[in-house]
């Protein structure tokens, strides 16, 4: 438990130094997580000394300065780079790699860097602090309340094969809670956000869904691959992709539902 406090209050202090921060301290620090996301992700496979691996870190590098440096139209061509280059490697190292080891190393760029860059472009918003707020809320907020609600009355399994412990009764009350959670804060500050507290309650209670979905993905992979934690970064907590693995989902839902509600 003291180092989970430990490992809690230090993920913590980060993340508000990130959001408060915003601009070059935001991009750095998604940097260095996505990194060592990727490093996590691609360890599982055995790839994280792979050219593969040296394409993905130097794909993430420059995808975030490119978000940075707001050149939005460049950022699909590096996506497509980074494939055409891990399948060059394949191509040109032919029989040393797999299809099945290019698959995994370019998934695991689009799934930890492409994915969870979403949180800077929620930050680099109007409201941009608070918003990002939402995607904290969606995704740590609702594990709060799905882990209490599920202590409390949970009884019918949501995914018995993935995780045990995750109950239906969990899963209803997360996306509850998340929504209250999200009502509460915009009328706390319902000056500064852009939209109605019932519209943010909404948008928080939509993103916890996939946040759930993400931790259980997270957890499906760990499972086949007969891991616990994906690295020991955070202690109590496990790796980047323990403790984040619902922030990747969460991310691009909030942003994609911000810039809706903006059109409606």
């Amino acid at each position: 438990m003291k180092q989970r406090l430990i490992g809690g209050f230090f993920v913590a202090a980060i993340t508000l130094i990130m959001l408060l921060s915003g601009g070059v301290v935001s991009a750095l620090v998604l940097t260095l997580v996505s990194l060592a996301g990727v490093y996590e992700y691609l360890k599982v496979y055995a790839l994280e000394k792979s050219p593969f691996a040296v394409v993905d870190y130097i794909g993430t590098i420059a995808f975030y300065l490119l978000m940075y440096c707001n050149r939005e139209s460049f950022l699909l061509p590096v996506i497509l780079l980074v494939l055409m280059i891990v399948l060059a490697i394949y191509v040109f190292q032919f029989p040393v790699h797999s299809d099945q080891e290019v698959t995994k190393a370019f998934f695991g760029f689009f799934y930890v860097t492409v994915m969870l860059s979403y949180v800077y472009r929620v930050r680099s918003m109007e409201a941009g602090l608070l918003l990002s707020c939402f995607i904290l809320i969606s995704s740590w907020g609702n594990d709060v309340f799905a882990y209490l609600v599920g202590s409390a009355i949970g009884r019918h399994k949501f995914s018995p094969k993935v995780s045990p412990n995750k109950s239906v009764e969990g899963f209803v009350g997360g996306i509850l809670g998340a929504g209250l959670l999200g009502y509460v804060v915009a009328v706390i500050f319902k000056s500064t956000l852009p939209f109605s507290p019932v519209y943010c309650g909404v948008i928080a209670a939509l993103g916890a869904i996939p946040a759930v979905i993400g931790d259980l993905a997270a957890s499906a992979i760990k499972r086949n691959n007969e891991i616990k934690d994906y690295s020991h970064l955070i202690p109590g907590h496990g790796g980047i992709l323990d403790r984040f693995d619902s922030v990747f989902f969460t991310a691009p839902i909030i942003y994609y539902l911000v810039v809706l509600f903006n059109v409606l």
